[in-house]
Protein backbone atom coordinates (compact mmCIF):
# COMPACT_ATOMS: atom_id res chain seq x y z
CA UNK A 1 0.00 0.00 0.00
CA UNK A 2 1.38 3.19 -1.19
CA UNK A 3 2.47 5.74 2.09
CA UNK A 4 0.31 8.44 2.24
CA UNK A 5 1.94 12.36 2.90
CA UNK A 6 0.57 12.17 6.66
CA UNK A 7 2.60 9.18 7.33
CA UNK A 8 5.39 10.33 5.56
CA UNK A 9 5.64 13.26 7.70
CA UNK A 10 5.18 11.70 10.88
CA UNK A 11 7.92 9.24 9.89
CA UNK A 12 10.28 12.46 8.97
CA UNK A 13 9.07 14.33 12.12
CA UNK A 14 10.53 11.31 13.90
CA UNK A 15 13.72 11.06 12.60
CA UNK A 16 14.15 14.70 13.47
CA UNK A 17 13.17 14.61 16.88
CA UNK A 18 15.91 11.55 17.57
CA UNK A 19 18.51 13.25 15.85
CA UNK A 20 17.63 16.75 17.02
CA UNK A 21 19.59 18.12 13.13
CA UNK A 22 19.72 16.25 10.12
CA UNK A 23 20.28 16.79 6.44
CA UNK A 24 17.66 16.97 3.49
CA UNK A 25 19.98 14.89 1.72
CA UNK A 26 20.03 11.86 4.23
CA UNK A 27 16.40 12.37 5.19
CA UNK A 28 15.58 11.63 1.29
CA UNK A 29 17.87 8.20 2.32
CA UNK A 30 16.04 7.27 5.18
CA UNK A 31 12.98 7.69 3.90
CA UNK A 32 12.88 6.21 0.47
CA UNK A 33 12.29 9.51 -1.51
CA UNK A 34 13.23 12.34 -3.40
CA UNK A 35 15.23 15.10 -1.82
CA UNK A 36 12.67 17.34 -3.77
CA UNK A 37 9.95 15.30 -1.78
CA UNK A 38 11.92 15.67 1.32
CA UNK A 39 12.18 19.54 0.96
CA UNK A 40 8.47 20.38 0.37
CA UNK A 41 7.33 18.20 2.89
CA UNK A 42 10.08 20.30 5.55
CA UNK A 43 8.85 23.18 3.98
CA UNK A 44 5.26 22.12 4.97
CA UNK A 45 6.28 21.56 8.43
CA UNK A 46 8.47 24.30 8.65
CA UNK A 47 5.30 26.47 7.97
CA UNK A 48 3.54 24.58 10.93
CA UNK A 49 6.09 25.27 13.06
CA UNK A 50 6.97 21.67 13.44
CA UNK A 51 10.32 22.18 12.17
CA UNK A 52 13.47 25.11 11.71
CA UNK A 53 14.98 25.05 8.59
CA UNK A 54 19.04 25.77 8.66
CA UNK A 55 20.96 25.66 4.80
CA UNK A 56 20.09 22.39 4.06
CA UNK A 57 19.49 21.12 7.19
CA UNK A 58 16.26 20.78 9.59
CA UNK A 59 16.22 20.55 13.08
CA UNK A 60 13.85 19.80 16.33
CA UNK A 61 12.20 23.31 17.68
CA UNK A 62 14.70 24.56 20.25
CA UNK A 63 12.92 23.87 23.97
CA UNK A 64 9.88 21.57 22.08
CA UNK A 65 9.13 18.14 23.81
CA UNK A 66 6.54 17.60 21.36
CA UNK A 67 5.40 20.26 18.75
CA UNK A 68 3.26 22.61 20.17
CA UNK A 69 0.38 24.73 19.05
CA UNK A 70 1.69 27.29 16.95
CA UNK A 71 2.45 30.67 19.62
CA UNK A 72 -0.73 32.43 20.59
CA UNK A 73 -2.97 30.66 18.27
CA UNK A 74 -4.91 28.93 21.45
CA UNK A 75 -5.91 26.13 19.63
CA UNK A 76 -5.58 22.41 21.20
CA UNK A 77 -4.57 19.77 18.97
CA UNK A 78 -6.65 16.86 19.51
CA UNK A 79 -5.27 13.25 17.77
CA UNK A 80 -7.98 11.02 16.65
CA UNK A 81 -6.56 6.71 15.55
CA UNK A 82 -9.44 5.26 13.47
CA UNK A 83 -9.34 1.99 12.05
CA UNK A 84 -11.46 3.32 8.77
CA UNK A 85 -12.53 7.29 7.56
CA UNK A 86 -15.72 5.19 6.01
CA UNK A 87 -18.96 3.60 6.44
CA UNK A 88 -19.18 3.33 9.86
CA UNK A 89 -16.59 5.37 11.00
CA UNK A 90 -17.22 8.30 9.26
CA UNK A 91 -20.27 9.18 11.11
CA UNK A 92 -17.82 8.99 14.14
CA UNK A 93 -15.36 11.02 13.15
CA UNK A 94 -17.77 13.59 12.07
CA UNK A 95 -19.27 13.62 15.38
CA UNK A 96 -15.67 14.69 16.65
CA UNK A 97 -14.84 16.97 14.48
CA UNK A 98 -17.89 19.27 14.55
CA UNK A 99 -17.63 18.67 18.58
CA UNK A 100 -13.68 20.33 18.14
CA UNK A 101 -14.69 22.56 16.02
CA UNK A 102 -17.39 24.13 18.08
CA UNK A 103 -14.46 24.05 21.14
CA UNK A 104 -11.46 25.80 19.16
CA UNK A 105 -9.92 22.64 18.67
CA UNK A 106 -8.70 20.93 15.78
CA UNK A 107 -8.41 17.36 14.66
CA UNK A 108 -5.58 15.50 13.18
CA UNK A 109 -6.55 12.21 11.78
CA UNK A 110 -4.56 8.86 11.43
CA UNK A 111 -6.21 5.81 9.61
CA UNK A 112 -5.15 2.11 10.54
CA UNK A 113 -7.17 0.06 8.50
CA UNK A 114 -7.83 -2.23 10.82
CA UNK A 115 -4.00 -3.57 11.63
CA UNK A 116 -3.73 -3.38 14.91
CA UNK A 117 -0.15 -3.79 14.75
CA UNK A 118 0.24 -0.44 13.21
CA UNK A 119 -1.40 1.68 15.89
CA UNK A 120 1.23 2.36 18.10
CA UNK A 121 3.31 3.81 14.93
CA UNK A 122 -0.22 5.21 13.75
CA UNK A 123 -0.71 6.68 17.40
CA UNK A 124 3.25 8.21 17.68
CA UNK A 125 2.64 10.34 14.47
CA UNK A 126 -0.35 11.74 16.24
CA UNK A 127 1.86 13.26 18.88
CA UNK A 128 4.47 13.87 16.43
CA UNK A 129 1.82 15.75 15.14
CA UNK A 130 0.85 17.86 18.10
CA UNK A 131 -1.57 16.09 19.44
CA UNK A 132 -2.50 16.97 23.11
CA UNK A 133 -4.76 14.53 23.59
CA UNK A 134 -5.92 11.21 21.87
CA UNK A 135 -8.85 9.61 20.68
CA UNK A 136 -8.42 6.25 19.76
CA UNK A 137 -10.70 3.39 18.65
CA UNK A 138 -7.87 0.71 17.98
CA UNK A 139 -7.90 -1.27 14.87
CA UNK A 140 -8.77 -3.92 16.58
CA UNK A 141 -10.70 -7.61 14.48
CA UNK A 142 -10.07 -10.76 16.32
CA UNK A 143 -11.48 -11.60 20.08
CA UNK A 144 -8.07 -11.46 21.07
CA UNK A 145 -6.50 -8.33 19.45
CA UNK A 146 -7.66 -6.48 23.00
CA UNK A 147 -5.48 -8.50 25.00
CA UNK A 148 -2.42 -8.72 22.74
CA UNK A 149 -2.72 -5.09 20.87
CA UNK A 150 -3.35 -2.69 24.16
CA UNK A 151 -0.83 -1.99 26.93
CA UNK A 152 0.46 1.23 25.52
CA UNK A 153 -2.13 2.65 25.35
CA UNK A 154 -2.57 2.84 28.99
CA UNK A 155 0.84 4.13 28.78
CA UNK A 156 0.40 7.20 26.53
CA UNK A 157 1.70 10.72 27.65
CA UNK A 158 -1.90 12.68 27.33
CA UNK A 159 -5.23 11.91 27.65
CA UNK A 160 -6.95 9.41 26.36
CA UNK A 161 -10.19 8.62 25.12
CA UNK A 162 -11.71 5.24 23.73
CA UNK A 163 -14.05 5.09 21.01
CA UNK A 164 -16.24 2.47 20.07
CA UNK A 165 -14.04 -0.02 22.40
CA UNK A 166 -14.19 -2.26 24.88
CA UNK A 167 -11.07 -3.47 26.39
CA UNK A 168 -10.43 -6.63 28.45
CA UNK A 169 -12.29 -6.06 32.12
CA UNK A 170 -9.65 -5.16 34.76
CA UNK A 171 -6.95 -4.31 32.30
CA UNK A 172 -5.07 -1.06 32.69
CA UNK A 173 -6.50 -0.24 29.38
CA UNK A 174 -10.17 -0.66 31.30
CA UNK A 175 -9.47 2.21 33.80
CA UNK A 176 -9.34 5.03 30.86
CA UNK A 177 -12.46 6.88 29.69
CA UNK A 178 -14.25 5.88 26.83
CA UNK A 179 -17.62 6.22 25.38
CA UNK A 180 -19.12 3.41 22.87
CA UNK A 181 -22.21 2.12 21.42
CA UNK A 182 -24.36 -0.54 23.83
CA UNK A 183 -24.66 -3.03 20.85
CA UNK A 184 -26.75 -5.43 23.35
CA UNK A 185 -29.37 -3.29 24.15
CA UNK A 186 -29.47 -2.37 20.06
CA UNK A 187 -29.67 -6.02 19.35
CA UNK A 188 -32.60 -6.92 22.10
CA UNK A 189 -34.18 -3.83 20.33
CA UNK A 190 -34.18 -5.74 16.83
CA UNK A 191 -35.10 -9.20 18.54
CA UNK A 192 -38.28 -7.93 20.91
CA UNK A 193 -39.17 -5.89 17.99
CA UNK A 194 -39.70 -9.03 16.08
CA UNK A 195 -40.97 -11.38 18.60
CA UNK A 196 -43.68 -8.10 19.14
CA UNK A 197 -44.85 -8.92 15.60
CA UNK A 198 -45.81 -12.92 15.94
CA UNK A 199 -41.87 -13.84 14.70
CA UNK A 200 -40.34 -16.83 16.52
CA UNK A 201 -36.81 -16.28 17.34
CA UNK A 202 -34.89 -14.72 14.41
CA UNK A 203 -31.90 -16.29 12.81
CA UNK A 204 -28.58 -14.30 13.33
CA UNK A 205 -26.54 -13.62 9.97
CA UNK A 206 -23.27 -11.73 11.17
CA UNK A 207 -19.65 -11.45 10.44
CA UNK A 208 -17.02 -12.04 13.50
CA UNK A 209 -14.55 -9.29 11.96
CA UNK A 210 -14.67 -6.50 13.88
CA UNK A 211 -15.40 -5.55 17.36
CA UNK A 212 -18.97 -4.74 16.15
CA UNK A 213 -19.53 -7.79 15.10
CA UNK A 214 -18.51 -9.53 18.01
CA UNK A 215 -20.83 -7.39 20.26
CA UNK A 216 -23.52 -7.75 18.26
CA UNK A 217 -23.01 -11.92 18.34
CA UNK A 218 -22.54 -11.83 22.28
CA UNK A 219 -25.34 -9.64 22.23
CA UNK A 220 -27.71 -11.61 20.03
CA UNK A 221 -26.79 -14.69 22.81
CA UNK A 222 -27.98 -12.05 25.56
CA UNK A 223 -30.95 -11.20 24.55
CA UNK A 224 -32.43 -14.85 23.79
CA UNK A 225 -31.45 -15.68 27.03
CA UNK A 226 -33.33 -12.09 28.48
CA UNK A 227 -36.51 -12.58 26.84
CA UNK A 228 -36.42 -16.19 27.35
CA UNK A 229 -36.27 -17.31 23.74
CA UNK A 230 -34.49 -20.58 22.14
CA UNK A 231 -31.76 -19.95 20.33
CA UNK A 232 -33.05 -21.46 16.41
CA UNK A 233 -29.92 -22.86 15.43
CA UNK A 234 -25.99 -21.80 15.04
CA UNK A 235 -25.19 -18.53 13.73
CA UNK A 236 -25.40 -18.43 10.18
CA UNK A 237 -21.41 -16.98 9.14
CA UNK A 238 -21.93 -13.78 7.22
CA UNK A 239 -19.20 -12.76 4.71
CA UNK A 240 -18.78 -9.93 2.22
CA UNK A 241 -20.23 -11.32 -1.03
CA UNK A 242 -17.24 -9.98 -3.09
CA UNK A 243 -14.81 -11.21 -0.72
CA UNK A 244 -15.86 -15.17 -0.53
CA UNK A 245 -18.60 -15.75 -2.56
CA UNK A 246 -19.05 -19.32 -2.06
CA UNK A 247 -19.27 -18.30 1.48
CA UNK A 248 -21.73 -15.88 0.67
CA UNK A 249 -23.90 -18.24 -1.13
CA UNK A 250 -23.53 -20.68 1.75
CA UNK A 251 -25.16 -18.15 4.04
CA UNK A 252 -28.14 -17.25 1.69
CA UNK A 253 -28.46 -21.01 1.18
CA UNK A 254 -28.62 -21.29 4.96
CA UNK A 255 -31.15 -18.91 5.04
CA UNK A 256 -33.24 -20.67 2.63
CA UNK A 257 -33.58 -23.88 4.08
CA UNK A 258 -34.23 -22.20 7.34
CA UNK A 259 -37.19 -20.18 5.79
CA UNK A 260 -38.63 -23.15 3.69
CA UNK A 261 -38.43 -25.53 6.47
CA UNK A 262 -40.72 -23.31 8.45
CA UNK A 263 -38.37 -22.60 11.42
CA UNK A 264 -37.00 -19.23 10.81
CA UNK A 265 -39.60 -16.51 9.56
CA UNK A 266 -37.32 -13.65 10.79
CA UNK A 267 -33.48 -12.85 10.89
CA UNK A 268 -31.16 -10.22 12.01
CA UNK A 269 -28.05 -9.24 9.81
CA UNK A 270 -25.21 -7.62 10.42
CA UNK A 271 -24.20 -5.46 8.36
CA UNK A 272 -26.02 -3.17 5.59
CA UNK A 273 -24.29 -4.25 2.93
CA UNK A 274 -24.43 -7.92 3.44
CA UNK A 275 -28.12 -7.41 4.38
CA UNK A 276 -28.52 -6.01 1.24
CA UNK A 277 -27.10 -8.24 -0.57
CA UNK A 278 -28.84 -11.53 1.15
CA UNK A 279 -32.01 -9.92 0.51
CA UNK A 280 -31.09 -9.60 -3.51
CA UNK A 281 -29.88 -13.19 -3.51
CA UNK A 282 -32.90 -14.65 -1.77
CA UNK A 283 -35.24 -12.75 -3.78
CA UNK A 284 -33.55 -14.91 -6.45
CA UNK A 285 -34.50 -18.44 -4.10
CA UNK A 286 -37.67 -16.99 -4.55
CA UNK A 287 -37.58 -16.02 -0.54
CA UNK A 288 -39.50 -12.95 -0.42
CA UNK A 289 -38.79 -9.74 2.11
CA UNK A 290 -40.98 -9.27 3.82
CA UNK A 291 -43.36 -11.54 2.91
CA UNK A 292 -41.40 -14.21 3.77
CA UNK A 293 -38.84 -13.65 5.78
CA UNK A 294 -38.81 -10.40 7.96
CA UNK A 295 -35.22 -8.97 8.06
CA UNK A 296 -33.86 -6.45 10.21
CA UNK A 297 -30.07 -5.24 9.40
CA UNK A 298 -27.25 -3.72 11.90
CA UNK A 299 -25.55 -0.40 11.31
CA UNK A 300 -28.59 1.68 9.53
CA UNK A 301 -25.52 3.04 7.17
CA UNK A 302 -27.25 2.80 3.72
CA UNK A 303 -30.14 0.27 5.27
CA UNK A 304 -33.08 2.60 3.61
CA UNK A 305 -31.43 2.70 0.59
CA UNK A 306 -32.63 -1.16 0.15
CA UNK A 307 -35.47 -2.33 -3.04
CA UNK A 308 -37.31 -2.99 0.45
CA UNK A 309 -36.25 -0.31 2.77
CA UNK A 310 -34.91 -2.32 5.73
CA UNK A 311 -35.66 -2.03 9.30
CA UNK A 312 -31.92 -1.33 10.73
CA UNK A 313 -30.47 -0.93 14.05
CA UNK A 314 -28.71 2.39 14.17
CA UNK A 315 -25.69 2.88 16.68
CA UNK A 316 -25.35 6.45 17.84
CA UNK A 317 -22.27 6.83 15.88
CA UNK A 318 -22.12 10.35 15.30
CA UNK A 319 -23.01 11.52 19.04
CA UNK A 320 -20.08 8.97 19.79
CA UNK A 321 -17.24 11.34 18.61
CA UNK A 322 -19.09 14.13 19.82
CA UNK A 323 -19.00 12.95 23.31
CA UNK A 324 -15.94 11.81 23.15
CA UNK A 325 -14.45 14.85 21.55
CA UNK A 326 -16.50 16.62 24.62
CA UNK A 327 -15.00 14.31 27.34
CA UNK A 328 -11.62 15.10 26.60
CA UNK A 329 -11.90 18.86 26.17
CA UNK A 330 -12.82 18.66 29.74
CA UNK A 331 -9.57 16.41 30.39
CA UNK A 332 -7.35 19.33 28.91
CA UNK A 333 -8.69 22.45 30.03
CA UNK A 334 -8.96 20.85 33.66
CA UNK A 335 -12.95 21.58 34.16
CA UNK A 336 -12.74 18.96 36.07
CA UNK A 337 -10.49 18.20 39.19
CA UNK A 338 -7.76 15.67 39.29
CA UNK A 339 -9.72 13.30 41.69
CA UNK A 340 -13.08 13.12 38.89
CA UNK A 341 -14.05 10.06 38.89
CA UNK A 342 -12.63 7.95 34.99
CA UNK A 343 -16.04 7.57 32.78
CA UNK A 344 -17.47 4.64 31.03
CA UNK A 345 -20.54 6.14 28.81
CA UNK A 346 -22.94 3.97 26.77
CA UNK A 347 -24.60 5.11 24.43
CA UNK A 348 -27.88 3.45 23.39
CA UNK A 349 -29.09 2.75 19.42
CA UNK A 350 -32.16 3.23 18.10
CA UNK A 351 -34.27 1.04 15.72
CA UNK A 352 -35.44 2.48 12.60
CA UNK A 353 -38.67 0.59 11.52
CA UNK A 354 -39.32 0.64 7.83
CA UNK A 355 -40.76 -2.20 4.89
CA UNK A 356 -38.78 -5.03 5.32
CA UNK A 357 -39.95 -6.50 8.81
CA UNK A 358 -43.80 -6.91 8.18
CA UNK A 359 -43.71 -10.72 7.51
CA UNK A 360 -46.40 -12.41 9.53
CA UNK A 361 -45.57 -15.35 11.86
CA UNK A 362 -45.76 -18.89 10.29
CA UNK A 363 -47.32 -21.82 11.56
Amino acid sequence: MRESAAERHDRLLSLVRRRGTARVSELAGRLGVSSVTVRRDVEALAGRGLLDRVHGSVSWPEGHGLPQRRAGSGELVLGLLAPSATYYFAEVIRGASEAAERAGARIVLRISDYRPAEDRARTEGLLEAGAEGLLIAPGWRSADDPAEHSAWIAELPVPTVLLERRPVPGSALDALDRVSSDHGHGVLLAVRHLMDLGHRTPLLVARADSPTALAVRSGYAEALRVLGLRTPGPVIESVPADQDPEGFEAAAQAVRAAVAAGTATAALVHNDVDAIQLMQRLGELEVRVPEDLALIAYDDEVAALADTPLTAVAPPKRHVGRHATELLMERLTEQRGEDEPRRHLSLLPRLNVRASCGAAARG
